[in-house]
């Protein structure tokens, strides 16, 4: 783009994502053209990504406070108390695009930005999971994009120091032009030393922290709210560089000048970069700010002020200081290596001015910027599919048979040879390595800890969205339960399509609708998110996917509930008796039946989810159980075989062909539970009084598995588990 020469028109506005409507808005606004830059900083500040004008309307329905709450959305990261003067600071964010473009350095900037999320908020990063959206039917794309993704995380959060505990892991046509990159991470702060992103008063030195900025990432927020069109990939933004040494020296040196008592509020530089953390910082303190471009760190030479304001280049904070800190802060950057410039200050006035060269470059009001973007109530539309599960009877299904092929399939085939490749257990804190129920660290000098679990089923989410929305809040809360947690709160991370189709917005209307109910009815509110819509390519969207992260306390690390049995340990249904095959993994791994041709997904009974949580924690509290696992994706058989092939048991099963249903229904509200023969009568005792339904499955054994006149042993099981993902390595 050669800057001086461009005029800035309403075709050159498209180019940047804004509307005919909105560019005609900014005429109105400023009674002028704007410049180049003007308008780069009005495309970044109003595109989807960065001001949510689509979806405003229906996240404001969230249900965000509770007893807990410390911060709630809108602040870099959510807070919650747990407890002794420590507070939870957690997120999810996306980084989608990115990592179709180079899933190296997209998935690798993503664990970077979340990161910095964190410990923005005065918080030490103490883990980090990610959940992972890909196609299945170019196999050679497939195994490149994952491949690169898994490295860019695990080199990126293994040199930055931080455990990953595992995540999600799924594949399905749907995400073939947009694969998606969810990461979680979460912190722990004092909770009297927090900080936040709002400038406090005027006239407050504005500090550009961290490393110089580049030309890498110009425009990716923007790119970030628009769909792909196959053949112009190569007109594709740059991706982000990311430097995770750098990163780890930027948190030392925050965290040193907190200490200090320097800081009056800080942002990360994030997605829309300069632009994004200037407009929030002083926006959310209705104050306005002057920056001089000419003071800002730069590794590239002759850089225009829009990509200046534009660029993502990595690892850099935006701070406004304590008058007379400015000595200290310098300093304390200058030890670690880091660029420290003092580029601006708060501003009575509603502007927002930017000089560069000594040119007024940007000249704004800027609480337009800040709070006065776009706010769209588009047309939507739920499609109602009264469609009957298809039935399974013509088919023949043998139950062992069956298994084999879901266990062997990418989709539910052991995570292990991904898992290697992250470290779960830097900063000697971690309790349970990935492929637990959930991931659990423990909190520092303490014998608590946290528990955190990523969770969401799109099959279902794109059959019914609000029951969808409602499934994965209620599968979070579930994992956490089982692992012996007290559920507080979630964060979502909401991945669709192109909103302007009516049906994707009935998908997202839905699926928060269903997060909504969800968190009041189970008290979990929502505290901190992400919106990333526009993933399709070519017009085809991906499965509604709401990734939904939750977290929860553990008391005493000697409540956990471990994936756990020993031989001559008995084994137990808790819940009804599982039948539903709608929308199952059965349907669509076995059978290849997927869609609205797969019939409904299963409901969700909140009084039997509190109910069953009750139980488990009584039995736990008094020591009557020994392991447990939750009932998902695959029914009682694939948790049972997972159970088994952890602890290296056998166990038989009673059934026939004509117990397919009950071996792979996918009925919500359902755990397994193992407990010692003596313990026996105290379980089926306590789940009479709460009248759960309780039926014991058996007693594990040595070595071979039985599911009614079939066999297996644990190790050709195992196997079969453990190569499903070997092609894609």
């Amino acid at each position: 783009m050669i800057f001086s020469t461009r005029i800035v028109d309403i075709e050159l506005a498209r180019s940047h994502g804004l509307t005919d409507d909105e560019y005609n808005s900014i005429l109105n606004l400023i009674n002028r053209n704007p410049t180049i830059t003007e308008l780069g900083v009005f495309s970044a500040m109003w595109n989807e990504h960065c001001s949510y004008k689509s979806t405003k309307k229906w996240l404001r329905t969230l249900p965000t406070k509770g007893s807990k709450v410390i911060c709630g959305p809108g602040e870099n990261a959510g807070i919650i108390d747990i407890g002794d003067g420590d507070a939870l600071v957690f997120k999810i964010e996306s980084h989608n695009h990115p990592s179709y473009i180079d899933p190296f350095q997209g998935s690798a900037t993503g664990v970077g930005g979340i990161l910095r999320d964190i410990f923005t908020m005065g918080a030490r990063p103490i883990a980090t999971m990610n959940a992972l959206s890909f196609g299945c039917k170019d196999k050679k794309k497939v195994t490149h994009l994952l491949s690169e993704v898994i490295k860019g995380i695990g080199s990126y959060g293994n040199s930055f120091g931080v455990p990953n505990l595992g995540g999600e892991l799924r594949f399905d046509e749907s995400y073939e032009g947009n694969c998606l990159v969810n990461v979680f991470a979460a912190g722990l702060v004092k909770s009297n030393k927090i900080f936040y992103s709002g400038a406090t008063s005027t006239n407050l030195p504005v500090v550009y922290l961290g490393a110089k900025t580049g030309r890498d990432g110009i425009g990716g927020a923007t790119m970030a709210s628009s769909e792909f069109i196959s053949e112009k990939e190569a007109e594709r933004p740059a991706v982000q560089i990311g430097d995770p040494f750098m990163e780890k020296c930027l948190l030392e040196a925050c965290l040193e000048l907190m200490e200090a008592e320097a800081v009056i509020s800080i942002q990360d530089m994030g997605a829309a970069g300069l632009t994004c953390s200037a407009v929030e910082m002083a926006g959310k303190g209705k104050l306005g700010m002057i920056l001089d471009l000419d003071k800002v760190p730069t590794r590239e030479s002759e850089m225009h002020a829009y990509e200046m304001m534009l660029s993502e280049s990595q690892e850099r904070m935006l701070m406004t200081l304590k008058p007379g800190k400015e000595k200290i802060a310098r300093a304390i950057f200058k030890k670690w290596d880091l660029d420290f410039a003092i580029v601006g200050k708060t501003i009575k006035e509603d502007r927002f001015q930017v000089f560069h060269n000594s040119n007024l470059e940007v000249d704004l009001p800027l609480q337009a910027l800040s709070t006065m973007s776009p706010e769209y109530d588009r047309k939507w539309r739920i499609n109602q599919n009264h469609i009957q599960t298809p039935s399974i009877q013509k088919y023949n299904l043998q139950p062992l048979k069956c298994l084999t092929t879901l266990l062997s399939s990418p989709n539910y085939s052991s995570r292990k040879i991904i898992w290697e490749q992250f470290d779960h257990m830097v900063m000697a804190s971690t309790v349970l390595p990935p492929g637990s129920n959930a991931g659990v660290v423990r909190i520092p000098e303490t014998n608590k800890a946290i528990a955190c679990s990523l969770d969401c089923t799109p099959r279902y989410c794109s059959q019914d969205p609000h029951l969808g929305g409602k499934q994965a809040v209620t599968e979070g809360f579930r994992n956490l339960i089982i692992t012996g947690a007290t559920p507080l709160a979630i964060t979502n991370n909401l991945n669709f399509g192109n909103p302007e189709k009516t049906d994707v917005m009935g998908q997202i209307v839905g699926c928060i609708q269903g997060i909504s109910e969800a968190s009041i009815a189970l008290d979990l509110p929502v505290v901190s998110g992400n919106v990333s819509l526009y993933n399709e390519t070519d017009g085809i969207p991906i499965l509604a996917t709401p990734t939904i992260g939750t977290v929860g306390l553990i008391k005493s690390i000697d409540d956990l509930i471990l994936i756990k049995a020993r031989t001559t340990d008995y084994l137990y249904l808790i819940g009804d008796n599982p039948g539903h095959l709608g929308q199952s993994a059965l349907l669509r791994e076995v059978l290849g039946i997927s869609g609205k041709k797969a019939g409904p997904a299963p409901e969700i009974e909140f009084s039997k989810e509190l109910a069953a949580a009750k139980l488990i924690n009584k039995l736990n509290a008094a020591n009557k159980i020994f392991g447990g696992h939750d009932i998902s994706d695959g029914g009682l058989i694939l948790a049972i075989a997972e159970i088994c092939i952890l602890n290296n048991l056998g166990i038989k099963i009673d059934a026939t062909e004509s117990d397919i249903c009950w071996l792979f229904g996918e009925d919500q509200g359902l755990y397994l539970l193992v407990c010692e023969e003596k313990n026996q009568i105290d379980l089926e005792q306590a789940a009479r009084r709460l009248q759960i339904p309780c039926q014991k499955l058996g007693t594990f054994g040595e070595d071979l598995i039985e599911i009614g006149n079939d066999q297996i042993t644990v190790s050709e099981l195992r196997k079969i588990h453990e190569t499903g993902l070997d092609h894609f390595f």
